[in-house]
């Protein structure tokens, strides 16, 4: 692994080759021309049943380059640097655009919207770690999760990966940035067994920061207690009844609604929302805030993969849509400006009201708790909704018995109108951050 200074001299030498390809670029008679490269080196460890399954050693990097012409678009990439390979990628763009249609929404993104002088956001905190060190890691995981319960008789085993990288992007309306970053996971998977019922289920921890993460034991008896949890799982009748989605099960819910105010799907009008900004479309006590510059926070982002400058900024505001998520591309087809959303989003904080885990599901009273959703049944066009489930029945707020092979059902429409409530029992392991949340009715398929 290298070190914060040696990496920062990386990112140097990299901003001086991107500047001699966006140079070519322009001597090629482009009107304009964009080029991210990415280096990422890392180790991932695996472990099943006390033995190592894989050590996996990455060190590797691509350029790619968007260049436009008269209007028209062309891409290339390379994972060779070498000079020779960099200048036959710019070729092969500018060759490519020559065969391209004509498309007025095309280009580089405003000047006037880029981040220039980019700040830190503290993304990158190496590791120095050995194989033997990660090995030693992923072997006391799985080992306490086994020794949990005698019912856990199998594994699909632990994984400890550290990865580090940088990425650096330019472009030819002088644009040139760059940052490092590091990311930081373990894993567990376990299988219990009794009689002739057999349960899976897994923990995991992630975060920039090594030093951050759940320790090997939290993960392994986590990913022990959730798999036993599930262990004389019943099917319901078919019902009505209001369904919570635990934490890290309701991020879920946002990225459909993610999905639906994106411009790609806007502009194709393949949305149920494309008519929306401004609209109410939650309960007023919802807001959902998005804050690109918390310090060493997994999503955050100084700048979009287009060099557009992240800013805070409202989604929704006292239940109505505040904005819609733009890229350069998908602002001009919509007659708008670009939000900075390239790439994806960042941070993501939705309001909570709705108190712990225990208080949500004392406000379900009786009805669905979903710990696992499966398929892929939802259609942003129209909103309809519908996923295998898994999880528990609820009755008076107490988890009563494990729930397998049922599918819920609803309209995204009505669901996000039906939030009652979100819960304070934060999940903070992705881009959004969001506790528990109660839909007040859907329909529930079994027997």
């Amino acid at each position: 692994m290298s070190d914060k200074v040696d990496i920062h001299q990386q990112i140097d030498d990299v901003k001086q080759r991107v500047a001699k390809v966006l140079e070519l670029a322009s001597s090629l008679g482009t009107d304009g021309a964009e080029v991210a490269l990415s280096r990422q080196q890392g180790l991932s460890v695996g472990t099943r049943l006390g033995e190592v399954e894989n050590v996996e050693f990455t060190n590797d990097g691509a350029l790619g380059i968007t260049v436009y012409q008269n209007g028209r678009k062309g891409s290339a990439s390379t994972a060779d640097l070498s000079d020779d390979a960099l200048k036959k990628t710019v070729e092969a763009a500018v060759n490519i655009a020559k065969y391209t249609s004509v498309d007025d929404c095309s280009g580089l993104a405003d000047a006037d919207r880029l981040a220039y002088t980019p700040k830190s956001l503290d993304l990158y905190h190496p590791k120095a770690l050995t194989t033997d060190d990660a090995i030693e890691l992923a072997l006391a995981c799985e080992n306490h999760a086994l020794a949990y319960d005698e019912r856990l008789t199998n594994s699909d085993g632990a994984t400890l990966a550290c990865y580090e990288g940088f990425k650096v992007y330019g472009n030819s309306n002088g644009q040139l940035v760059g940052f490092p970053s590091s990311r930081h996971s373990l894993s567990c998977v376990m299988i219990a067994s009794d009689g002739d019922d057999m349960q899976r289920d897994y923990a995991y921890t992630v975060n920039r920061n090594f030093d951050l993460l759940d320790t090997a034991k939290f993960v392994g008896q986590k990913a022990a207690s959730e798999t036993l949890s599930r262990l004389g799982s019943h099917k319901l009748s078919t019902c009505k009844t209001p369904v919570m989605f635990r934490a890290d099960i309701a991020n879920t819910i946002w990225g459909h609604f993610i999905a639906a105010i994106s411009g790609g799907n806007l502009y194709r009008k393949s949305s149920f929302l494309i008519d929306a900004l401004g609209e109410q479309i939650f309960p007023s006590f919802l807001n959902i805030e998005e804050r690109p510059h918390i310090a060493g926070a997994l999503a955050s982002n100084a700048f979009d993969s287009e060099g557009v400058a992240t800013q805070d900024r409202d989604i929704i505001k006292g239940g109505a849509l505040e904005t819609f998520l733009l890229t350069s591309y998908s602002a001009r087809k919509l007659g708008m400006e670009t939000t900075g959303h390239a790439g994806g989003i960042h941070n993501w904080i939705v309001s909570s009201q709705g108190g712990d885990f225990e208080a949500m599901l004392n406000k379900l009273g009786t009805g669905l708790l979903v710990t696992e959703l499966m398929g892929q049944g939802v259609n942003v066009v129209n909103g309809d909704y519908s996923r295998g489930a898994a999880g528990f029945w609820v009755e008076n707020g107490k988890i009563m018995y494990p729930v397998a092979e049922v599918t819920i059902a609803g309209n995204l429409q009505q669901m996000f109108k039906g939030i009652v409530a979100v819960g304070d029992d934060i999940d903070n392991k992705g881009s959004i951050r969001t506790g528990s949340i109660i839909i007040d009715e859907m329909q529930v398929a079994g027997n």
